[in-house]
């Protein structure tokens, strides 16, 4: 890492440490507790995913921005601040730059994390669902920045598949044509968010960790770029496709009628689907949260076990 790299990146004690001695570390990202989750279910999930990592034996690196500083390892007191202030500014890698000149605070988005953990040298990352090709993208070009960071940056992503309010077709032809391999963890088809089936059948599927991390090693060392691995959501909070799809459709309804666009756009229709599943949605977005943080730190033990990076 250069000097002048360095100087935007601040460590928690523990990650620096445990990335000197090439040990487990996996990447949490921010958004969802500033942007994603309300209070006080933003806090108790990031806290969650937290503990499932190091129940795992890997380290927990929460990452966001506070004060002109990419923080790799978020403090509770830091996170509880992010989880209940207004104004947080949203950072993909478009924003990263400005929010650190300003000196703001931010919690980062998929591609954001991706960034960063990849800048720290952190290689594992858990989040919920990536995002993807909006419905409608053929006129609107609303394309999730998530799909571009992956085809240029070395980390696994570990998710419950693409958001379903996604158009997950045209989001799955996005990443081939970029060559992101996208693999089924335990499913032959793409897990759909809170749902576990999404009825599109994946290229790949791996059912054990030491065949997972083997691959993204030789990724990596054939500088291939990034990977997702989808894991199903667990079966008890899985949703039924049918009413979830009814929902999505009356929130993009309301989405266009009152000219909802751009970042604003996913916020909205989680939100909308979250109040007429009566929170069934959220129940399930926190369990699907916490188990790819097991499994993330699962990966990243079994990668740092059997390699000498």
């Amino acid at each position: 890492m250069t000097t002048e790299l360095l100087s935007h990146i601040t460590f928690a004690e523990e990650v620096g440490v445990a990335l000197q001695e090439q040990r487990a570390v996996v990447a949490l990202e921010s958004t969802v507790i500033a942007h994603g989750l309300s209070y006080p279910a933003n806090i108790e999930v990031a806290q969650a995913m937290e503990r499932a990592v190091r129940a795992e034996g890997a380290v927990p690196a929460t990452v966001g921005i506070r004060d002109g500083k990419i923080v790799i390892g978020l403090s509770q007191e830091e996170i509880l601040h992010l989880g209940t202030t207004g104004n947080i500014q949203k950072v993909s890698r478009r924003d990263l730059a400005m929010t650190l000149a300003q000196r703001r605070w931010g919690a980062t988005t998929v591609a954001g994390t991706m960034l960063c953990a990849h800048m720290a040298g952190v290689r594992f990352f858990a989040t919920g669902g990536i995002g993807g090709v909006h419905r409608g993208a053929t006129q609107s070009m609303d394309i999730s920045a998530d799909l571009l960071e992956l085809s240029r940056t070395p980390v696994l992503v570990v998710c419950a598949g693409a958001k379903s309010i996604l158009d997950l077709d045209l989001t799955l032809e996005y990443l081939e044509t970029q060559g992101v391999p996208v693999i089924g963890w335990q499913t032959d088809e793409l897990p759909a968010f809170y749902v576990r089936s999404s009825g599109r059948r994946l290229p790949h599927r791996c059912d054990d960790v030491g065949l997972l991390a083997a691959m993204v090693r030789i990724q990596w060392e054939c500088r291939l770029g990034g990977v997702v691995v989808g894991c199903p959501v667990p079966e008890q909070y899985a949703m039924e496709t049918g009413p979830l799809e009814e929902a999505t459709e009356e929130a993009l309804r309301l989405a266009r009628e009152r000219g909802i666009r751009g970042a604003a756009v996913t916020p909205f229709l989680l939100g909308h689907v979250a109040e007429v599943t009566r929170g069934e949605s959220v129940e399930a977005n926190k369990a699907l949260l916490v188990n790819n943080a097991t499994w993330a730190a699962r990966f990243a033990r079994a990668y740092y076990q059997g390699s000498s990076v």
